[in-house]
Protein backbone atom coordinates (compact mmCIF):
# COMPACT_ATOMS: atom_id res chain seq x y z
CA UNK A 1 0.00 0.00 0.00
CA UNK A 2 1.15 3.70 -0.89
CA UNK A 3 1.97 5.42 1.96
CA UNK A 4 2.44 9.90 2.45
CA UNK A 5 4.11 11.86 4.67
CA UNK A 6 2.63 13.18 7.65
CA UNK A 7 4.62 15.22 9.74
CA UNK A 8 8.10 13.23 9.69
CA UNK A 9 6.83 10.16 9.20
CA UNK A 10 4.65 7.70 6.51
CA UNK A 11 1.26 6.14 7.11
CA UNK A 12 -0.74 4.08 5.01
CA UNK A 13 -2.91 6.49 2.02
CA UNK A 14 -5.80 4.49 3.70
CA UNK A 15 -6.81 3.90 7.84
CA UNK A 16 -8.28 1.49 9.25
CA UNK A 17 -11.22 2.55 11.41
CA UNK A 18 -12.53 1.01 14.37
CA UNK A 19 -15.73 2.43 15.25
CA UNK A 20 -17.54 -0.72 15.23
CA UNK A 21 -14.73 -2.80 16.99
CA UNK A 22 -16.02 -4.53 20.29
CA UNK A 23 -19.76 -3.58 19.68
CA UNK A 24 -20.82 -4.55 15.95
CA UNK A 25 -17.46 -6.28 15.46
CA UNK A 26 -16.51 -9.18 17.18
CA UNK A 27 -12.97 -9.89 18.33
CA UNK A 28 -12.67 -12.81 15.36
CA UNK A 29 -13.73 -10.68 13.35
CA UNK A 30 -11.45 -7.25 14.22
CA UNK A 31 -8.49 -9.55 14.74
CA UNK A 32 -9.04 -10.51 11.32
CA UNK A 33 -9.37 -7.23 9.91
CA UNK A 34 -6.33 -5.83 11.35
CA UNK A 35 -4.08 -8.97 10.02
CA UNK A 36 -5.76 -8.08 6.57
CA UNK A 37 -5.01 -4.75 6.58
CA UNK A 38 -1.22 -5.13 8.30
CA UNK A 39 -0.29 -8.05 4.98
CA UNK A 40 -1.99 -5.50 2.86
CA UNK A 41 0.60 -2.81 4.15
CA UNK A 42 -1.94 -0.89 5.99
CA UNK A 43 -0.34 1.02 8.97
CA UNK A 44 -2.54 3.68 10.04
CA UNK A 45 -5.22 2.49 12.74
CA UNK A 46 -8.05 5.22 13.71
CA UNK A 47 -9.71 4.69 16.98
CA UNK A 48 -11.20 6.62 20.10
CA UNK A 49 -12.02 6.95 23.61
CA UNK A 50 -15.31 7.12 22.91
CA UNK A 51 -15.78 4.41 20.55
CA UNK A 52 -18.16 1.01 21.67
CA UNK A 53 -17.16 3.05 25.50
CA UNK A 54 -13.55 2.19 25.34
CA UNK A 55 -14.09 -1.13 23.77
CA UNK A 56 -12.80 -0.66 20.99
CA UNK A 57 -9.23 0.69 22.36
CA UNK A 58 -9.42 -2.70 24.51
CA UNK A 59 -10.01 -4.78 21.91
CA UNK A 60 -7.08 -3.01 19.43
CA UNK A 61 -4.87 -3.59 22.68
CA UNK A 62 -5.37 -7.56 23.07
CA UNK A 63 -3.81 -7.72 19.66
CA UNK A 64 -0.95 -5.47 20.08
CA UNK A 65 2.14 -7.59 20.81
CA UNK A 66 0.04 -11.08 20.20
CA UNK A 67 -0.98 -10.20 16.68
CA UNK A 68 0.51 -7.63 15.21
CA UNK A 69 4.15 -6.17 16.30
CA UNK A 70 3.50 -2.33 18.40
CA UNK A 71 6.28 -1.01 15.41
CA UNK A 72 3.83 -2.49 12.93
CA UNK A 73 1.32 0.22 13.76
CA UNK A 74 0.64 4.04 13.13
CA UNK A 75 -2.26 4.66 16.48
CA UNK A 76 -4.33 7.43 16.29
CA UNK A 77 -6.91 8.06 19.21
CA UNK A 78 -8.92 10.61 20.26
CA UNK A 79 -10.33 12.28 23.12
CA UNK A 80 -13.03 14.66 24.54
CA UNK A 81 -15.88 13.16 23.62
CA UNK A 82 -18.36 10.54 25.84
CA UNK A 83 -21.67 9.93 26.66
CA UNK A 84 -22.71 9.98 29.62
CA UNK A 85 -26.94 8.99 30.72
CA UNK A 86 -26.83 8.40 27.09
CA UNK A 87 -26.33 11.60 26.07
CA UNK A 88 -23.35 12.57 23.84
CA UNK A 89 -21.08 15.21 25.65
CA UNK A 90 -17.52 17.03 24.30
CA UNK A 91 -15.83 17.83 26.91
CA UNK A 92 -12.04 19.27 26.21
CA UNK A 93 -10.96 20.60 29.62
CA UNK A 94 -7.23 19.58 30.49
CA UNK A 95 -8.19 17.58 33.10
CA UNK A 96 -10.70 15.35 30.95
CA UNK A 97 -8.26 15.26 28.13
CA UNK A 98 -5.93 13.71 30.22
CA UNK A 99 -7.82 11.55 32.17
CA UNK A 100 -8.74 10.28 28.52
CA UNK A 101 -5.29 10.27 27.44
CA UNK A 102 -4.26 7.87 30.28
CA UNK A 103 -7.68 5.15 29.74
CA UNK A 104 -6.84 5.07 26.00
CA UNK A 105 -3.00 4.16 27.44
CA UNK A 106 -4.35 1.54 29.76
CA UNK A 107 -6.56 0.34 27.21
CA UNK A 108 -4.30 -0.12 24.39
CA UNK A 109 -1.43 -1.34 26.06
CA UNK A 110 1.24 0.89 24.84
CA UNK A 111 4.08 2.94 25.93
CA UNK A 112 2.81 5.67 23.94
CA UNK A 113 0.33 7.08 21.39
CA UNK A 114 1.47 7.84 17.62
CA UNK A 115 -1.42 10.32 16.66
CA UNK A 116 -3.37 12.34 19.82
CA UNK A 117 -6.58 13.89 18.65
CA UNK A 118 -8.85 16.24 19.94
CA UNK A 119 -12.31 14.75 18.96
CA UNK A 120 -14.30 17.37 18.01
CA UNK A 121 -14.34 21.42 18.98
CA UNK A 122 -15.91 22.56 22.39
CA UNK A 123 -17.09 25.74 22.49
CA UNK A 124 -17.20 26.27 26.38
CA UNK A 125 -13.72 25.48 27.24
CA UNK A 126 -11.09 27.75 26.55
CA UNK A 127 -9.11 27.03 23.49
CA UNK A 128 -5.99 27.80 25.21
CA UNK A 129 -6.76 25.31 27.85
CA UNK A 130 -7.54 22.32 25.38
CA UNK A 131 -3.99 23.08 23.66
CA UNK A 132 -2.21 22.44 27.11
CA UNK A 133 -3.11 19.36 27.08
CA UNK A 134 -1.57 18.63 23.87
CA UNK A 135 1.57 20.09 25.46
CA UNK A 136 1.42 18.07 28.26
CA UNK A 137 0.91 14.57 26.57
CA UNK A 138 3.95 15.43 23.93
CA UNK A 139 6.41 16.37 26.73
CA UNK A 140 5.54 13.48 28.89
CA UNK A 141 6.32 11.03 26.13
CA UNK A 142 2.59 9.42 26.37
CA UNK A 143 2.23 11.23 22.45
CA UNK A 144 4.38 11.52 19.28
CA UNK A 145 2.03 13.68 17.45
CA UNK A 146 -0.94 15.91 17.92
CA UNK A 147 -4.02 16.65 15.68
CA UNK A 148 -7.62 17.75 16.10
CA UNK A 149 -10.98 16.78 14.18
CA UNK A 150 -14.29 17.98 13.02
CA UNK A 151 -12.92 21.48 13.49
CA UNK A 152 -14.18 24.11 11.14
CA UNK A 153 -11.47 26.26 8.84
CA UNK A 154 -11.36 29.18 11.46
CA UNK A 155 -10.95 26.90 14.56
CA UNK A 156 -8.09 24.58 12.51
CA UNK A 157 -6.24 27.88 11.51
CA UNK A 158 -6.50 29.19 15.18
CA UNK A 159 -5.56 26.14 16.86
CA UNK A 160 -2.02 25.97 14.76
CA UNK A 161 -1.34 29.05 15.29
CA UNK A 162 -1.44 29.03 18.92
CA UNK A 163 0.47 26.35 18.68
CA UNK A 164 3.20 27.66 17.15
CA UNK A 165 6.78 25.16 17.77
CA UNK A 166 8.58 28.19 17.65
CA UNK A 167 7.09 28.68 20.80
CA UNK A 168 7.94 25.06 22.53
CA UNK A 169 4.40 24.37 21.87
CA UNK A 170 3.11 20.88 20.40
CA UNK A 171 2.70 21.51 16.79
CA UNK A 172 -0.57 20.59 15.60
CA UNK A 173 0.26 17.80 12.42
CA UNK A 174 -3.47 17.12 10.68
CA UNK A 175 -7.14 17.50 10.89
CA UNK A 176 -9.51 14.87 10.53
CA UNK A 177 -13.04 15.35 9.19
CA UNK A 178 -15.65 14.28 6.84
CA UNK A 179 -15.01 14.01 2.87
CA UNK A 180 -16.83 12.08 0.66
CA UNK A 181 -18.70 12.17 -2.48
CA UNK A 182 -22.22 13.14 -0.70
CA UNK A 183 -20.31 15.60 1.74
CA UNK A 184 -17.49 18.00 -0.03
CA UNK A 185 -17.88 20.56 2.90
CA UNK A 186 -14.40 20.31 3.80
CA UNK A 187 -13.19 21.79 0.68
CA UNK A 188 -14.92 24.76 1.49
CA UNK A 189 -12.15 25.98 4.45
CA UNK A 190 -10.62 22.86 6.03
CA UNK A 191 -8.76 21.16 3.01
CA UNK A 192 -7.52 24.68 2.00
CA UNK A 193 -5.87 25.68 5.63
CA UNK A 194 -4.58 22.14 5.84
CA UNK A 195 -2.52 23.27 2.65
CA UNK A 196 -1.80 26.53 3.46
CA UNK A 197 -0.72 25.42 6.83
CA UNK A 198 1.52 22.48 5.93
CA UNK A 199 -1.38 19.84 8.04
CA UNK A 200 -1.93 16.23 6.72
CA UNK A 201 -5.71 15.53 6.29
CA UNK A 202 -7.23 12.92 7.39
CA UNK A 203 -10.67 11.52 5.69
CA UNK A 204 -13.60 9.88 8.07
CA UNK A 205 -16.45 8.49 5.86
CA UNK A 206 -15.36 8.80 2.56
CA UNK A 207 -18.16 6.49 1.68
CA UNK A 208 -20.55 8.61 2.58
CA UNK A 209 -21.71 6.48 5.77
CA UNK A 210 -21.50 3.44 3.94
CA UNK A 211 -24.35 5.33 0.95
CA UNK A 212 -21.89 5.57 -1.86
CA UNK A 213 -21.36 1.74 -1.81
CA UNK A 214 -25.15 1.29 -3.63
CA UNK A 215 -26.76 -1.07 -0.98
CA UNK A 216 -29.31 1.13 -0.14
CA UNK A 217 -30.65 2.33 -4.13
CA UNK A 218 -33.25 -0.46 -3.15
CA UNK A 219 -34.40 0.95 0.65
CA UNK A 220 -32.34 -0.16 3.60
CA UNK A 221 -31.22 -3.33 4.14
CA UNK A 222 -32.25 -5.56 7.29
CA UNK A 223 -28.65 -5.97 7.92
CA UNK A 224 -26.72 -2.52 6.90
CA UNK A 225 -26.02 0.06 9.37
CA UNK A 226 -28.83 2.43 8.20
CA UNK A 227 -31.15 -0.52 10.14
CA UNK A 228 -29.11 -0.77 12.87
CA UNK A 229 -30.16 1.54 16.19
CA UNK A 230 -26.75 2.73 16.89
CA UNK A 231 -26.07 4.16 13.30
CA UNK A 232 -29.91 4.81 11.80
CA UNK A 233 -29.74 8.83 12.42
CA UNK A 234 -25.91 8.74 11.32
CA UNK A 235 -27.07 7.04 7.56
CA UNK A 236 -30.48 8.62 7.31
CA UNK A 237 -29.36 12.55 6.07
CA UNK A 238 -27.43 10.71 3.46
CA UNK A 239 -30.77 8.83 2.09
CA UNK A 240 -31.83 12.31 0.64
CA UNK A 241 -32.84 12.69 -3.15
CA UNK A 242 -29.66 14.48 -3.70
CA UNK A 243 -27.44 11.67 -2.31
CA UNK A 244 -29.15 9.41 -4.99
CA UNK A 245 -28.47 10.89 -7.89
CA UNK A 246 -25.03 11.16 -6.81
CA UNK A 247 -24.99 7.38 -5.93
CA UNK A 248 -26.30 6.83 -9.71
CA UNK A 249 -23.42 8.34 -10.95
CA UNK A 250 -20.83 6.79 -8.48
CA UNK A 251 -23.00 3.47 -10.03
CA UNK A 252 -22.99 4.34 -13.84
CA UNK A 253 -19.49 5.13 -13.73
CA UNK A 254 -18.49 1.69 -11.84
CA UNK A 255 -20.03 -0.76 -14.60
CA UNK A 256 -18.45 1.67 -17.15
CA UNK A 257 -14.73 1.15 -15.71
CA UNK A 258 -15.61 -2.49 -14.72
CA UNK A 259 -15.22 -1.18 -10.62
CA UNK A 260 -17.59 -1.59 -7.69
CA UNK A 261 -19.24 1.44 -6.73
CA UNK A 262 -17.20 1.34 -3.36
CA UNK A 263 -13.70 1.38 -4.86
CA UNK A 264 -14.99 4.61 -7.71
CA UNK A 265 -15.89 6.31 -4.36
CA UNK A 266 -12.91 5.72 -2.22
CA UNK A 267 -10.39 5.94 -4.62
CA UNK A 268 -11.77 9.44 -5.78
CA UNK A 269 -11.64 10.89 -1.71
CA UNK A 270 -7.96 9.12 -1.76
CA UNK A 271 -6.73 10.91 -4.53
CA UNK A 272 -8.45 14.17 -4.06
CA UNK A 273 -5.96 17.19 -3.61
CA UNK A 274 -4.79 17.29 -0.36
CA UNK A 275 -5.95 14.11 1.39
CA UNK A 276 -3.36 12.24 3.06
CA UNK A 277 -5.56 9.48 3.90
CA UNK A 278 -9.07 7.98 3.95
CA UNK A 279 -10.41 6.11 6.97
CA UNK A 280 -12.04 3.05 6.00
CA UNK A 281 -14.20 1.20 8.27
CA UNK A 282 -15.75 -3.04 7.78
CA UNK A 283 -17.78 -5.00 9.70
CA UNK A 284 -16.33 -8.00 9.35
CA UNK A 285 -12.95 -9.59 7.22
CA UNK A 286 -14.33 -10.23 3.96
CA UNK A 287 -16.13 -6.98 3.56
CA UNK A 288 -12.34 -5.13 4.44
CA UNK A 289 -10.76 -7.48 1.78
CA UNK A 290 -13.56 -6.16 -0.57
CA UNK A 291 -12.44 -2.44 0.24
CA UNK A 292 -8.77 -3.35 -0.28
CA UNK A 293 -9.16 -3.92 -3.83
CA UNK A 294 -9.44 -0.31 -4.38
CA UNK A 295 -5.50 0.05 -4.17
CA UNK A 296 -5.44 -1.53 -7.49
CA UNK A 297 -6.96 0.69 -9.14
CA UNK A 298 -7.09 4.79 -9.96
CA UNK A 299 -9.86 6.66 -11.77
CA UNK A 300 -9.23 8.23 -15.18
CA UNK A 301 -9.41 11.95 -15.21
CA UNK A 302 -12.10 12.44 -16.90
CA UNK A 303 -13.96 10.11 -14.87
CA UNK A 304 -13.07 12.34 -11.71
CA UNK A 305 -14.55 15.27 -13.61
CA UNK A 306 -17.80 13.76 -14.17
CA UNK A 307 -17.95 12.69 -10.35
CA UNK A 308 -16.86 15.95 -9.22
CA UNK A 309 -19.68 18.26 -11.13
CA UNK A 310 -22.22 15.73 -10.05
CA UNK A 311 -21.27 15.90 -6.56
CA UNK A 312 -20.16 19.50 -6.15
CA UNK A 313 -21.92 21.00 -3.42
Amino acid sequence: MERRKLGGVSISRLGLGTMTWGRDTDENEAAQQLQEFVEAGGNLIDTAAVYGDGDAERVLGGFIGALVKRDQLFIATKAGVSFKDGNRQVNNSRNELISDLDKSLSRLNIDYIDLWQIHHWDATTPLEETLSALDYATSSGKVRYVSVCNFNGWQLARATTLQNPIFGKAAITSAQNEYSLLNRKAEDEVIPATGALNLGFLAWSPLGRGVLTGKYRGGVPSDSRGASPHFANFVDPYLSERAKKIVECVCVVAEGLGYSPLEVALAWVRDAPGVTSALIGARTGAQLRGILTVEQISLPETMRQVLNEVSIN
